[in-house]
């Protein structure tokens, strides 16, 4: 078997490479094979760059002895020569244990001062988020999957496959952690994971991860262009009074991206607005007989009066 190190290690250094001696990166580490893994080659190169490294370990204290795993992957970093720091986070379970403990990492990774931040999602977890967004009958955006790069994020393993990891942090001798969430069979993720995606393998054939991923990078310049396409229409208009005239002879793509920043923009809270809210100020654009307003997420209620969208927010 040949050595996954030369992948993994190059898998990081053109990311790198865009920033500059001094800038101060963080990598976010579970103690699984992807971040472990990411770590070590970020160990490796960014020395030869003049940037400052360091880890970050996310206490959610969702299971018994999670301190204990924290603990861990510290000693882990520290043979490594990098310095790690445990942030403990609770847990506000209000849309399932695993989106809300998703939602909480990211808002304490938000708080950390960094140039970037670097994250272990791989080519599986990338086919993973595509077919759960099918699953789901999610828009273009949703389908195209992760990006390499968001803002001070960084994925430099969308490209690397699982394997790749597993077998990188074995050839220098690190220990994994088996999340026992992920056999469980609760969660949507798990069941792509372990069922899902093997049955497609072996009744449609091998090659469906790669073709998702693909997919995915297709679907990515699609949404940027239709996300650049409304980003000029809305530059010239007045979210909270939409001409309806204007919006019908848009494309739906566009006319709904527009609908979605409006509402928005008149005060829903991020993630709350469905295929389902946006269908239904559709309709006062589009098929107009006189129906009443509707009522959205945030208290955010949306007429029309005289060919008009107004959008107004009820304070309580």
């Amino acid at each position: 078997m040949s050595s996954s190190l030369p992948a993994i290690r190059g898998a990081v250094r053109p990311f790198l490479e865009k920033l500059e001696a001094g800038d101060r990166v963080v990598v976010a580490v579970s103690g699984g094979a992807d971040s472990l893994a990411l770590a070590y080659a970020l160990s490796m190169e960014c020395n030869k760059l003049a940037i400052a490294l360091s880890a970050v370990t996310i206490d959610h204290q969702l299971q018994t002895n999670s301190s204990n795993q924290a603990s861990i992957v510290v000693e882990q970093m520290k043979s490594l020569g990098i310095e790690c720091s445990v942030v403990k986070i609770s847990v506000n379970i209000t849309e399932g244990l695993e989106a809300s403990a998703r939602k909480a990492r990211y808002e304490a990774l938000d708080e950390i001062t960094a140039d970037a931040i670097f994250l272990g999602h791989t080519h599986n977890d990338q086919a993973e988020n595509v077919l759960l967004g099918l699953a789901r009958g999610s828009g273009t955006r949703s389908l195209s999957g992760m990006a390499a790069v968001n803002g001070k994020y960084i994925r430099p393993f969308l490209s690397i496959t699982r394997e790749q990891t597993e077998n990188a942090c074995a050839e220098v001798g690190l220990t994994l952690w088996d999340d026992p969430h992920n056999k469980d069979f609760q969660f949507a993720r798990v069941r792509v994971r372990n069922e899902a995606l093997p049955t497609l393998e072996k009744t449609i054939g091998p090659g469906i991860s790669d073709a998702l991923v693909r997919s995915a990078a297709l679907l990515r310049d699609d949404a940027d262009a239709l996300d650049s396409w409304a980003e000029a229409e809305i530059a010239g208009i007045d979210l909270q009074d939409l001409d309806c005239t204007l919006l019908s002879d848009l494309p739906r793509a566009i006319r709904s991206r527009i609908v979605r920043r409006a509402i928005y923009a008149a005060g829903a809270p991020s993630g709350s607005v469905t295929a389902e809210h946006v269908g239904a100020i559709e309709a006062l654009i589009c098929a107009w007989n006189g129906q009443g307003p509707a009522h959205l997420p945030g208290g955010v209620k949306v007429e029309r009066f005289s060919g008009r969208l107004s959008l107004s927010r009820h304070q309580p």
